[in-house]
């Protein structure tokens, strides 16, 4: 089995394939195991890894907060592809790997040919701020007191069930999975990395400055992040947005063929550099000066 060793805590992943790397980059309520059916399929065109983060098993799970944090969570992937010899890599993150991959392009924009981005933004839209971290510090506190993340609070969620409704086989085994995750670790990354992380309304300046393509995509029924990403996409000049009628957060789960086919077309959109910069685009074609619209 693949580790390796960040910041005093011993990381998995997995690797599959051969060629320009693809980095997935799991949510809080997933792990490796969420990403199968892209790793599947990435593999036959691309260097497809998978990364566990800390807390996450077969990762290490530290029991002490300082371990934790959404910076820490940034080093371990520049210690993954440092490790690895990767010098840039298309990154697709969800939700809470969804942030990380914001902050990669904001950060090390140099180690990022493209981001996917979904399902990002819960609790960046400043009127649900303070309502998101006060509801994750207490599943932070429910986590931490058990051996096993409680899954019920998560898996039932307005913004879960629709992948129930679609495929219950595995919404069942999204259900057994995060009721597996060791409760410490569940519990320290609320606390540290989701409630304790900045709202990307405070990055709006780095945003507006982004070259990064960047694919946006969430469900039109996951409310805590739609407001945040029609406001990511108006910043951002390289941002694409992808909008799934009736779906929820866990996208990739909820229908993989058009989560791949739609990853598929936006690389290889970024490979033959078609994916303009919107800003380059207007100046581009310019018009007269008294265009009204």
């Amino acid at each position: 089995m693949p580790y390796f060793d960040s910041n005093n805590c011993r990381l998995y992943y997995e690797k599959v394939g051969q060629g320009n790397a693809v980095i997935f980059l799991h949510e809080f309520g997933g792990d490796v195991c969420s990403w199968q059916q892209q790793m599947g399929h990435f593999s036959a065109k691309y260097c497809a890894i998978a990364l566990a983060s800390r807390g996450y098993p077969p990762s290490e799970v530290p029991t002490v907060e300082a371990e934790y944090g959404w910076e820490k969570s940034l080093d371990d992937v520049l210690v993954l592809i440092d490790s690895l010899g990767i010098d840039r890599a298309h990154f697709v993150g969800l939700s809470m790997g969804a942030f990380t991959g914001l902050m990669m392009c904001l950060r090390h924009p140099q180690r990022v040919r493209s981001l996917v981005a979904a399902s990002g933004g819960s609790g960046a839209f400043p009127a649900g701020r303070s309502e998101f971290i006060k509801k994750c510090r207490i599943l932070a506190e429910a986590a931490s007191g058990r051996e096993f993340m409680p899954a019920d609070h998560l898996a039932y969620g307005h913004n879960r069930i629709q992948l129930r409704e679609k495929n219950l086989a595995e919404w069942e085994k999204f259900y057994i999975q995060l009721g597996e995750h060791p409760g410490i670790g569940s519990g320290l990354t609320q606390k540290m990395v989701q409630a304790a992380r900045p709202s990307l309304h405070d990055f709006d300046t780095e945003f507006a400055a982004m070259k990064t393509p960047v694919l946006l995509m969430v469900g039109d029924e996951d409310d805590p992040c739609l407001d945040t990403n029609l406001w990511l996409k108006r910043l951002i000049p390289t941002a694409g947005l992808s909008v799934w009628p009736k779906s929820g957060h866990l996208l990739n789960l909820e229908d993989p063929n058009r989560f791949n086919a739609e990853c598929d077309a936006f690389f290889d959109a970024v490979a033959d550099g078609h994916w303009p910069d919107r800003n380059e685009l207007l100046e581009r074609h310019r018009g007269p000066d008294n265009a009204i619209f």
